[in-house]
């Protein structure tokens, strides 16, 4: 494989979030766009495929995760210490969750913002990429 984007050949691979429980969802999406199931992975080439994830609302947890986990963010300043749930962050956006656990997973390098770029995750199962995805 050479150095060059040239010679890659990504395939778009579709995701039901209502099938599949959350970290098993998770860990595939990382996977794919990490090229780890190809034959001719080499850990410094970003060589991953294409991920749609669909019907992010109906995604399932185990155990009491909805209430019991927390997510974090921080302004910079004082006192700018912000909190919301796992269940009310998917009530606001279910996709940021996908979002954040793959992100997560993701090497912590410059070719992650360029892994992320090609995961896409709806709500609904509506999306514009039927004609990409092979059956």
């Amino acid at each position: 494989m050479s150095q060059g984007n040239d010679k890659i050949e990504r395939k778009w691979h579709l995701i039901d979030a209502s099938k599949e429980n959350f970290g098993r969802l998770s860990t595939k999406a990382a996977t794919l766009l990490r090229g780890k199931h190809k034959v001719d992975f080499v850990h410094h080439i970003d060589a991953g495929d294409n991920v749609v994830v669909i019907n992010s609302d109906n995604v399932k947890f185990s155990g009491k995760k909805e209430d019991g986990k927390i997510y974090y963010s921080h302004s910079g300043y004082l006192g700018g210490l912000k909190s919301i749930s796992l269940g009310d962050q998917i009530n606001k956006d279910s996709r940021e969750v996908i979002n954040k656990a793959v992100f997560g997973m993701l090497p912590k390098n410059k070719l992650r913002n360029e892994m992320m770029k090609r995961l896409r995750v709806y709500k609904s199962a509506e999306h514009p990429y039927e004609d990409k995805i092979e059956k």
